[in-house]
């Protein structure tokens, strides 16, 4: 058999290894959704799916150093599939998008294996644009491990790590690093709980049944201290009044120092007399 080679690539390895990573992304995506029905299906239909064939090919030409052809590429995969991806972001495999439209993903963004995205996720930075240049080459944007999940509407922001695992439930805003297998939810996020099962699947980053409310749980624990130091006050209290039972009566007894100066209209009229009327203004 002819040995086909280009540019260093042995096309006769490098096209069966691209049909089976493809096939199985498409198993991966059926896994996680129960919608699919068929691989070809998920071909044909699926837009997190096409968004990837545009990707691979214009993080490869910005890796080389083609930017403006890399950057025209994915504003097309954009323009077909409502999903922008920066040629410069690293996405590893089976990556599920799903529905996908309003999904912005920066450019030194990093996203792990078998991780899924639902719409409207951002993965963006927060460094401000004044001083774009110095900027440039430098992490601003999230890294996302292999495993995580991050729903709708989620905002995750800053060159922060998502662990491997973790949950970002729906519109949550993420300004910190996640640990493995934790889940977030809310403005800011915060931890709800840790996963039970590492790996389990939860649709949309967000877990469902009885999950406590972080603040909820502030406020009851602040209430909770309020009591405390309030029974303790009361007792200080009882056992000063025990200590000192006078205190407050001799207090009220006291008479009171100095001079009392009397407006002289309103002395009586001896006392105006003794003092050879002269009044005290």
């Amino acid at each position: 058999m002819r040995d086909i080679r280009l540019a260093g690539w042995d096309f006769t390895t490098v096209i069966p290894m691209i049909f089976k990573r493809i096939r199985q992304h498409l198993d991966s995506v059926m896994a996680r959704d129960p919608a699919a029905r068929s691989r070809l299906e998920v071909l044909l239909t699926y837009p997190g799916v096409h968004i990837l064939f545009f990707h691979r090919p214009a993080h490869w030409l910005y890796k080389h150093g083609y930017r403006l052809l890399a950057r025209m590429v994915s504003q097309t995969g954009r323009a077909f599939t409502g999903i922008e991806i920066h040629p410069g972001a690293c996405i590893g495999r089976r990556l599920f998008i799903d529905h996908g439209m309003g999904i912005v993903i920066g450019e030194t963004a990093e996203i792990g294996d078998d991780v899924t995205l639902y719409h409207d996720v951002t993965l963006g930075g927060v460094s401000p644009s004044v001083n774009a240049a110095a900027q440039v080459g430098h992490k601003r944007h999230p890294t996302l491990g292999n495993g995580a999940i991050v729903g709708a509407g989620a905002q995750v922001l800053g060159p922060i790590t998502i662990g491997a695992d973790a949950r970002v439930g729906a519109n949550a805003v993420v300004v910190q690093d996640v640990a493995a297998g934790v889940a977030v939810v809310g403005i800011p996020a915060k931890a709800i709980q840790p996963h039970k099962k590492m790996g389990e699947f939860v649709a949309y980053g967000t877990p469902t049944g009885n999950v406590p409310d972080p603040v909820a749980r502030a406020l009851e624990a602040m209430a909770e201290q309020v009591y405390l130091l309030q029974q303790r006050l009361a007792a200080l209290e009882h056992h000063s009044s025990e200590a000192q039972p006078n205190k407050i009566a001799d207090h009220a007894t006291i008479p009171p120092m100095g001079p009392q100066i009397v407006v002289d209209n309103d002395r009586p009229e001896k006392d105006r007399a003794v003092a050879g009327r002269k009044s005290d203004c």
